[in-house]
């Protein structure tokens, strides 16, 4: 029976959350079809224009969780201000670069400055549900999840549009007014959240919209295999009144830093040479571990995450599943511009099928419960559109291209809906910012893999045979998110979760 008494989701909160969040999928898709002119114009073959990508994703790969864990402890309002803020600067700094390098430091800047808006969200969305008592979130996580869509998708006819316009540095220009809105709207509709007011003790009633136990039994709602399977990060000893400042774990965030950007550098210029890099990876990576292991208040609660297998999973299947999406986004749209002989306008025109089946199969979809089989037809689509694409050349008639990008809107629709609400209802609802910028992490990861492939497939030219290429790398990674979400046990429980949510 559905709840009809009580306060509901403030509607206010929308606009600066959607805009927030899609400052990073609008620059991580509009540079698609902005590679090949920035390359022609700075005189940078394609090995090193893939730079303008990877370090978008490095930083904000970084960023997300360590921004999310800053949601977490002190709010999202003056972090939503500060990094939207800082798109601004970056737009400002891209328009104007005189060469690759500084244009690539550009790049860094807008990954830094868009990591607040996805973890904010999320977290506005949790804190809603806390105060109203209600946890049917449904419909916002759905706008967040179309909203993203819609950009993403949109984002190469955007570019196009922008690059007919006012040429390739208009595709950065756009930042600067997407930051004053961003800025002004988180001014005057974020709540002004203190660090005070998030420290709150742990929950021991239900799970709002669940009926689940609190944060002393299964935050997750999910029961066996959710976070609480270990003891609350309080109760190894963090003092019940410590502030927020207090439980930064700098040498945590230091160590999972160098970690994770040891590891990518590796991956976006993938050679024995690098080795160290890997070893740098090893090193550090154990030496986090430890440490997160032993510290009272983790930057990453190791403890919590290892016993959420559920949340592992998602976090495994983001990484497959944006290592096809990335991989078709970036390399399809410089094939269709070097190996076909499309302009950057008439590229992002060809993506557009896969920008309004995307949306459509995200708003029906978004309207019923559960995940899996969104999972697995998202997972089908990817393959199918795979195999069509190695079907492709040069002389391919124009529909067929259509054809690949109309498939793809399919799985563009579903996946990212689905691993979105299965962070919500598997993640410990204290660290869900966190656990939003984590997901967004693998995603990023997945990302540079996808990047790196495209980089070592097409070499210094776009050609069909070096999209055939990446087209067998997406096939395999297709098939491993297919069968990872095959032998996923546990998402029977979060279609539990989200039916009991949305019958409140």
């Amino acid at each position: 029976m559905r709840q009809a008494e009580g306060p509901g989701f403030d509607r206010r909160l929308l606009a600066p959350m959607l805009l927030g969040s899609v400052l990073n999928p609008v620059n991580s898709t509009i540079i698609s079809v902005a590679l090949v002119p920035i390359g022609a114009a700075l005189g940078a073959p394609p090995s090193q224009t893939a730079w303008l990508v990877s370090a978008l994703y490095l930083a904000t790969a970084l960023g997300q969780p360590v921004v999310g864990r800053l949601i977490d402890l002190f709010g999202p309002r003056r972090l939503f201000l500060l990094s939207t803020a800082l798109v601004g600067v970056a737009g400002v700094v891209g328009t104007a670069a005189p060469n690759l390098g500084v244009l690539i430091g550009a790049r860094v800047l807008l990954g830094f400055g868009t990591c607040a808006g996805y973890p904010s969200a999320m977290a506005l969305v949790r804190s809603e549900a806390e105060r109203t008592g209600r946890d049917s979130p449904r419909g916002v996580l759905t706008a967040l999840a179309v909203a993203n869509q819609t950009v993403a998708v949109v984002g190469p006819l955007l570019g196009g549009l922008l690059i007919a316009a006012g040429g390739w540095r208009a595709t950065f220009a756009l930042n600067v007014p997407l930051s004053v809105a961003a800025v002004l709207l988180g001014l005057r509709r974020l709540p002004r959240t203190t660090g005070a007011d998030r420290v709150r003790p742990a929950r021991t009633g239900p799970r709002p919209g669940t009926g689940e136990p609190g944060s002393d039994g299964h935050p997750s709602g999910l029961g066996e295999n959710g976070p609480a399977e270990h003891e609350p990060a309080a109760d190894r000893g963090t003092p019940p009144r410590e502030g927020p400042a207090a439980r930064l774990d700098l040498p945590g965030m230091a160590l999972f830093a160098v970690t994770l950007t040891s590891l990518l550098l590796f991956l976006m210029n993938l050679h024995l040479r690098d080795w160290y890099l890997l070893v740098i990876t090893g090193t550090a990576g154990t030496a986090f571990a430890v440490r997160e292991l032993r510290t009272a208040a983790p930057f990453i609660d190791l403890r919590v995450l290892g016993g959420n297998t559920a949340l592992l999973a998602t976090f495994g299947r983001a990484l497959l599943a944006y290592t096809v999406s990335y991989s078709f986004l970036y390399g399809f749209s410089q094939w269709t511009e070097e190996g076909y002989g499309l302009t950057p306008f008439h590229a992002g025109l060809v993506q557009m099928p896969m920008f309004l089946l995307a949306i459509g199969v995200a708003v029906v979809a978004g309207r019923r419960a559960g995940v899996r089989g969104k999972l697995v037809v998202g997972a089908l689509g990817q393959l199918a559109a795979s195999a069509v694409l190695l079907t492709l050349t040069g002389r391919s008639a124009l529909w067929t291209l259509v054809l690949v990008a109309l498939i793809f809107g399919v799985p563009q629709g579903l996946n990212n809906l689905a691993l979105q609400n299965s962070v919500y209802f598997q993640a410990d609802p204290e660290r869900i910012a966190s656990s939003a910028g984590l997901l967004r992490t693998f995603a990023y990861i997945g990302s540079m893999v996808a990047s790196a492939a495209a980089a070592a497939s097409f070499g210094q030219h776009a050609d069909t045979a070096g999209m055939h290429r990446l087209g067998w790398v997406m096939l395999g990674a297709g098939a491993l998110y297919l069968l990872l979400t095959a032998l996923d046990r546990s998402l029977g429980r979060v279609a539990a979760a989200d039916a009991r949510a949305a019958a409140e």
